[in-house]
């Protein structure tokens, strides 16, 4: 089956099995590798990429699920990596390991379109269920407040 969807601005057509996985469409059969494989059972965040600007868990999103419509993912949400958020995350120094960073960003980035001014509880709560091993939490509601600040 041929399934045709936009993927970071671009027409992509890809033939696979309607439930296939999207993280596996994204990164074995398009090669983009920044969304990562976490826990395949949508708990932990590390595969969060935008479904026509909402967050989802591509582990659990399907192929079928993307028909037509438009992905984001880490790669796309800027072209040249100087997202707000992106600075942000630099300038709070919020990676540890770095595993989960692409997941909580794109989390953050959905929860900001959607609430530019969200409060610090907004921010918790927007950015629950996304799990960093590291417990670098301080660091991403920080790098949040960063950008909600410059705006």
């Amino acid at each position: 089956m041929t399934t045709a969807f936009v993927i970071n601005g671009s027409n992509v057509e890809v033939d696979a099995d309607a439930d296939t996985p999207l993280l596996w469409i994204i990164r074995e059969r398009l090669k983009l590798t920044g969304t990562k494989f976490g826990c395949g059972i949508a708990q932990c965040g590390a595969c969060t990429v935008h479904l026509d600007g909402h967050a989802v868990r591509s582990c659990q999103t399907f192929l079928e699920d993307v028909a037509n419509r438009r992905v984001t993912t880490i790669e796309g949400l800027s072209a040249n990596s100087d997202h707000p958020l992106q600075k942000a995350w630099i300038a709070e120094q919020v990676p540890q390991c770095g595993y989960c960073q692409s997941g909580q960003i794109m989390q953050a980035a959905a929860l900001l379109n959607a609430n530019p001014k969200a409060t610090r509880r907004e921010i918790v709560e927007g950015m629950d269920g996304n799990i960093c091993r590291c417990g670098t939490y301080p660091r991403i509601i920080h790098a949040i407040e960063r950008v909600i600040g410059e705006t």
